[in-house]
């Protein structure tokens, strides 16, 4: 692994990245983001394997006891594989999580029980300094797995979107030169994204938040033209990748059509 690395990428929000060089051309970085607020926030914790280096870019922005929120946008061990080795460091942390992954998962892996949160639910972080209010969004299968939440910062309008606008390579913290085809050909080489309906719907509903900031979890960050690139994305998921919008069909048992209300 190279150095792990700690940027400022919006005002009080700090991107800790670790590139490594061997898993595609250029190498690959895990990211994590660290909100600076009266509650602080880490949005993912790394591999358990990576928990030394995070911790210690953590502590180069505030002490990491003094966590109080630990989130990822879906379980796996890049977004959470060190999260109870956090929760043992922050005694008074807590993970807040769509309420999906809660049920299927978190109940029962956590050391400690976590937060669930509804989709549209706010999570307040405090006063320190400015305000902080995280919108919590539920995007389902959205790259991948049922429970695919993101979180939006509402006061400085960042958006941490996970595994969505992924790159190859270890670029700039945050950029605002077009990302598009660097996240095409990081779809075409990993193939991560459950290539289903629910795909273009997901990225214009998150355009729809007018981001300014995309925390991305593999590669830069982004402050161009936020809401442009993820409908651009979309577009591109609904007709070069196949994932059109199917007829709303309902599931057995139920009255409510498939993709309805959403």
């Amino acid at each position: 692994m190279n150095d792990t690395k700690v940027d400022q990428i919006a005002d009080r929000i700090y991107r800790i990245s670790t590139c490594v060089p061997d898993i595609a051309p250029g190498g690959f970085t895990f990211n994590q983001f660290l909100v600076d607020a009266q509650e602080p926030l880490l949005y993912h914790t790394g591999m358990r394997q990576m928990f030394p280096v995070v911790r210690a870019a953590v502590e180069q922005v505030l002490p990491v006891e003094s966590l109080r929120w630990i989130a990822f946008a879906h379980v796996e061990a890049d977004e959470c594989g060190a999260v109870n080795e956090f929760l043992a460091a922050a005694p008074h942390a807590q993970v807040a999580h769509g309420a999906m992954g809660v049920m299927l998962s978190l109940n029962d892996m956590l050391d400690r029980p976590p937060r669930a949160l509804a989709d549209g639910d706010v999570l307040d972080l405090g006063d320190a300094g400015l305000r902080r209010t995280v919108l919590e969004v539920a995007t389902p299968h959205v790259p991948h797995n049922w429970e695919s939440h993101v979180f939006f910062e509402q006061v400085t309008g960042t958006l941490f979107c996970g595994d969505l606008c992924s790159q190859l390579g270890d670029g700039d913290p945050v950029t605002d030169h077009d990302l598009l085809e660097a996240a095409i050909t990081a779809e075409e080489t990993f193939w991560q994204t459950s290539m289903g309906p629910a795909v273009p719907a997901a990225y214009r509903r998150l355009a729809d938040l007018n981001p300014t900031t995309l925390a991305v979890m593999h590669g830069s960050s982004y402050n161009g033209d936020c809401p442009r690139l993820l409908r651009e994305l979309a577009d591109i998921y609904e007709t070069r990748f196949g994932c059109r919008t199917a007829p709303a069909q309902a599931l057995p048992g139920h009255d409510t059509p498939i993709g309805a209300g959403r």
